[in-house]
C-alpha cells in the first residue's frame, strides 16, 4: 500500500515545522511538526551550503529522499509535517545506518509531551534577547 506523501514547498512551511520537535542524528535533524489536521504526511528537505558543494549537497538530498521512501509507513504519522536537514555525515554513512537513524528520530519527536518544543535544554536559550554588553578588555584611548 503507497502511504500519501506530499513534499514541502513553501518557505513558510519550513520555518513553521522548525518550531515543532527536533530529533539530531548523525547524518542529519529530523524536525516535525504536528499540523493538528487529517492530511497527508508531507515532507521536505533541506542542505546548507556548509554541507559542500551542490554536487554533495543534492547526493545528501537524494539519500534523504531514499531513506523516507523507503521507512516503514506506519512510522510517519498522518496530519504532520516532517523537515530533514542533511548533515555531511550523510555522505559517508552506511544507508542502512541512515535507515536506523530516521526510525529512531521519528520515535523521538512522536514521544514530546504536548506542550513543548522538543528542544530540550535549547529552548530556553532562544526565548530572550540579550541582556547587558561585555566589558571591555582594551584599555581607552588616553587613560593610563
Amino acid at each position: 500500500m503507497e502511504r500519501a506523501l506530499e513534499r514541502l514547498r513553501q518557505r513558510a512551511d519550513f520555518l513553521a515545522a522548525a518550531t515543532g520537535a527536533r530529533a539530531p542524528v548523525s547524518g542529519f535533524v529530523l524536525q516535525a511538526l504536528d499540523r493538528r489536521e487529517d492530511g497527508p504526511v508531507r515532507v521536505g528537505f533541506t542542505v546548507s551550503k556548509k554541507v559542500g558543494n551542490s554536487p554533495e549537497r543534492n547526493r545528501v538530498r537524494r539519500r534523504l529522499r531514499e531513506m523516507v521512501r523507503l521507512s516503514p509507513p506506519a512510522r510517519m504519522r498522518q496530519g504532520f509535517d516532517y523537515v530533514l536537514i542533511g548533515r555531511r555525515a550523510a555522505l559517508e554513512l552506511p544507508f542502512d545506518r541512515l535507515i536506523e537513524d530516521f526510525g529512531r528520530a521519528l520515535g523521538r519527536v512522536h514521544t514530546v509531551p504536548p506542550g513543548t518544543s522538543g528542544h530540550g535544554a535549547r529552548a530556553g536559550k532562544r526565548s530572550g534577547a540579550r541582556t547587558g554588553t561585555r566589558p571591555s578588555t582594551t584599555p581607552h584611548a588616553g587613560t593610563r
